[in-house]
């Protein structure tokens, strides 16, 4: 028996492949005919928007105050010679201002005050949402040097013992050793296990083994009277990075608990 023809079903069912991700495969089978057969270019198209929605955000999400901001994948380390172009990037939304950033001007506290914490809260929530911050996105978002937010946040780092979630700590890519030197301090001076020290400032706990591993290497080698540039040579690092550490030895001597 000759199965009866849905002819509306027939007729209809053309919509429902009139999708965006459909007019993406076909644009990539016109543009790379050799890329592969319908199901390739299926996943390719799903592929593309999927990094499409995750730097989109419908309009009622923005609050007034708020501004959406590109960062880079806290999951995501720099490898040497990585280009911007070269690593994954998530989007964010930052509180730029705030009625409690607007009281404080109005109670005149000092504008380097109100930075460090715009500062602090910024790079807190990008964190939270799986991004992390360098300089440079906090001195285009506060219109400040990036050389400035620095030394404003290492000062910080410093005086509180806490690390701030931003690339230069997080990924290692920063000139500053304030991360080393409250790593090192939490571990030798408040006696904190490499776990603890590690949930506390946002390194995993590979990256604190490896930072107490370097950090008692180059206080070995001193103490057998070697030089920068031969502790260098044998652990075969840097002179910069063993002088770091050298720094951070003579902070730390007496210290130890």
């Amino acid at each position: 028996m000759l199965k009866k023809t849905d002819f509306l079903s027939a007729s209809l069912r053309p919509l429902l492949d009139k999708t965006l991700e459909n007019a993406l495969a076909y644009r990539i089978a016109k543009e790379f005919p050799r890329i592969g057969g319908p199901r390739i270019r299926k996943l390719c198209a799903e592929m593309v928007l999927e990094v499409v929605h995750r730097h989109i955000r419908a309009k009622d999400c923005v609050k007034h105050g708020q501004i959406l901001w590109t960062a880079v994948s806290r999951d995501h380390p720099p490898a040497r010679r990585q280009r911007m172009t070269e690593t994954e990037l998530v989007t964010v939304i930052l509180d730029l201002s705030t009625p409690e950033d607007l009281q404080a001007r109005m109670q005149r506290v000092p504008e380097k005050q109100r930075k460090l914490r715009k500062a602090l809260r910024m790079c807190h929530q990008a964190y939270d949402q799986g991004g992390v911050l360098s300089d440079v996105d906090l001195s285009e978002i506060l219109s400040i040097a990036d050389a400035r937010v620095g030394q404003i946040l290492a000062e910080y780092e410093r005086q509180t013992g806490q690390i701030v979630p931003r690339r230069a700590t997080i990924h290692d890519v920063g000139p500053g050793l304030s991360h080393k030197w409250i790593i090192c301090h939490k571990r030798y001076v408040e006696g904190k296990s490499p776990d603890q020290v590690a949930r506390e400032t946002y390194h995993s706990l590979d990256a604190v083994d490896r930072y107490l591993g370097q950090f008692d290497r180059v206080r070995h080698c001193r103490r057998q009277g070697l030089s920068a540039q031969e502790t260098a040579h044998i652990l075969n690092c840097g002179v910069t990075l063993v002088e770091t550490y050298l720094e951070i030895d003579n902070e730390l001597e007496g210290k130890d608990a």
